[in-house]
């Protein structure tokens, strides 16, 4: 496929990308950057939840106690956060974006759905927010499973948020639906050469 280079732009741009947990959003992010590597930069989102397996701070996410989250809250360090559950807060850094600008790259945010319905709201036409849909809520259950990372009881909690996470895809300007890897990456392929 051909991507506009960076200089073309008049400015740049924000790609949003948003689904229920299991969905396929950070494979959906990694095919871009792994595909594009010069032209597009993820945003480091900031949370409050432990890392998970070879999660490293400062490149899958900014690591931080509850104490520095809020912190980083009442210095205004954020675009948008959210408590998604009791004690976990997840948020998007100023800084990630003037980051990636001074690079000369099109910004890719991996956040929540309400963060990305949230940053869609502050950022208007600059971003483009895409939601990721799994095929069915059984089979997001089947993937949650097979990840082997999620307690019984978190993959009740997340097929549930999950329900109600698919009624806000109305809010997103493209959906993609993740029912065959490739097949989303070509649907993927396709938003990104509109812009």
């Amino acid at each position: 496929m051909y991507y506009k280079p960076v200089q073309n732009r008049s400015r740049t741009m924000i790609y949003i990308f948003c689904a229920p947990s299991g969905s396929g959003k950070s494979t959906m992010v990694r095919h871009l950057l792994e595909k594009h590597p010069d032209l597009f930069e993820l945003s480091i989102s900031c949370t409050t939840r432990a890392p998970r397996g070879q999660e490293v701070h400062g490149k899958e996410y900014y690591f931080v106690t509850v104490d520095e989250f809020k912190q980083r809250i009442a210095n205004d360090e954020f675009i948008e956060f959210e408590q998604v559950y009791e004690g976990l807060y997840y948020g998007t850094l100023k800084k990630e974006i003037e980051r990636i600008e001074q690079d000369g790259k099109q910004v890719l945010f991996d956040v929540d759905v309400k963060g990305g319905i949230n940053l869609k709201h502050i950022l208007g036409e600059r971003a483009t927010s895409i939601f990721i849909c799994p095929p069915s809520i059984e089979e997001l259950r089947n993937r949650l499973e097979r990840r082997g990372d999620t307690s019984p009881e978190m993959i009740e909690k997340r097929i549930a948020k999950a329900s109600t996470e698919m009624e806000d895809m109305k809010y997103f300007d493209r959906v993609v639906v993740n029912d065959r890897l490739e097949h989303a990456f070509e649907q993927l392929d396709e938003i990104i050469n509109e812009q």
